[in-house]
């Protein structure tokens, strides 16, 4: 449950109150969609988080996945 929570933390670094302006999420979704990041508005940012809001809840699950996986100790 918190893993994603941790994700986005981690992911909007330095723009947490304005997550549209972190340029690790800019860079994330021009790799994922295709749109220039510069380019990018918080209306475009927002709008590809609604359209994509399934696989991205499927990523933050991922993630915490990972993270799990990555503390077992072996």
């Amino acid at each position: 449950m918190f893993e994603p929570i941790r994700f986005l933390w981690n992911a909007t670094r330095g723009s947490r109150l304005t997550p549209w302006r972190s340029e690790y999420l800019r860079w994330r979704i021009e790799t994922y969609s295709g749109l220039w990041a510069e380019k990018l508005t918080m209306r475009d940012i927002l709008a590809f988080m609604w359209t994509s809001r399934w696989e991205l809840l499927r990523f933050l699950a991922w993630t915490g996945d990972v993270q799990k996986q990555a503390r077992r100790k072996p």
